[in-house]
Formats: structure tokens, sequence, C-alpha cells
């Protein structure tokens, strides 16, 4: 069975039960996205502080742990963009 046959299968599955149940049908955040959102951005800017302190204090080894991890934040970023329907 292909990824493609069992996504629709779920989504068939699914739709059936939302059917059947309507409060199934929303999704249910814990944390509103905006919150989550406003999160993300104080978390990264809490680690790119960190990271332009490491540059000056550590020099050139601070400078390759920030690319090292600009680069991965760039990749996961990448991929996650793939991944979205």
């Amino acid at each position: 069975m292909s990824a493609k046959d069992t996504r629709r299968e779920f989504d068939e599955i699914v739709g059936r039960l939302a059917a059947e149940e309507p409060s199934l049908a929303r999704p249910v955040r814990m944390i509103p996205r905006r919150v989550m959102v406003t999160m993300w951005a104080v978390a990264g800017a809490l680690v790119w502080a960190g990271l332009s302190i490491l540059m000056v204090v550590w020099g050139a080894p601070g400078v390759v742990l920030t690319a090292a991890t600009v680069a991965v934040v760039v990749g996961v970023a990448v991929q996650r963009g793939r991944s979205q329907p």
C-alpha cells in the first residue's frame, strides 16, 4: 500500500469520525498559535544573542559554532517546509 493510499484511507476514516462526532473535527490547541510564535521568536532572539556573544568571546570557534547553528536551523526549516502539504 502506497503512502498516498494510506493517507487517503486515513482521511476517509477521520472524515467519518468527524461526521459522527463534530467536536472531533476542530483541532484542539493547548497553546494558542500567536503565543507559540511569540515564544519561538523570543527563544530565537535569545539564542542569536548568545551566539553573537560567543563570536566575540571565542573568536573563530564562536563563528564556526554560529555558522553551524544557522545551517542546522535553515536545514530544519527547509525540511519542514517540504514535508508540509
